[in-house]
């Protein structure tokens, strides 16, 4: 089987908010932002990601590494370095990449037992 590249290599979530709080046992019900990356390619993707706040200065780069021919599902909770990313506050993401990826935004709010989930494709922000 042939793979080939698709997508493109930098990327934007506008509506990144953790909920605060979770209903359900954890980890599998804890409320997150998550990034759902696709690299059809045959070589790994590096990627970067900057996270712009509303009221100082962005944070970053977070770095991670997609193998090629592979979905990775990065969770925004646990981005660590340079800093946790914290629950209950607006943040917008820019992703980056060496390779063309295809990038998802997914959030799932649990703070209510009717828990909430919601998706959508990031913007495509170099064609």
């Amino acid at each position: 089987m042939t793979t080939q590249a698709i997508g493109t290599t930098t990327w934007v979530v506008a509506d990144g908010y953790i909920p605060p709080g979770s209903t359900g046992p954890a980890p599998a019900m804890t409320s997150h932002d998550s990034i759902c990356m696709l690299n059809a390619g045959s070589d790994p993707a590096h990627v970067t990601i900057e996270v712009f706040y509303t009221d100082r200065e962005p944070v970053g780069p977070y770095e991670l590494t997609v193998p090629a021919r592979r979905a990775h599902h990065q969770r925004i909770n646990d981005l660590r370095g340079p800093e946790p990313i914290l629950p209950g506050i607006d943040y917008c993401l820019v992703i980056r990449s060496d390779r063309p990826l295809v990038v998802q935004h997914t959030r799932l709010d649990s703070r209510q037992a009717e828990n909430a989930l919601m998706s959508t494709i990031a913007y495509p922000a170099s064609l």
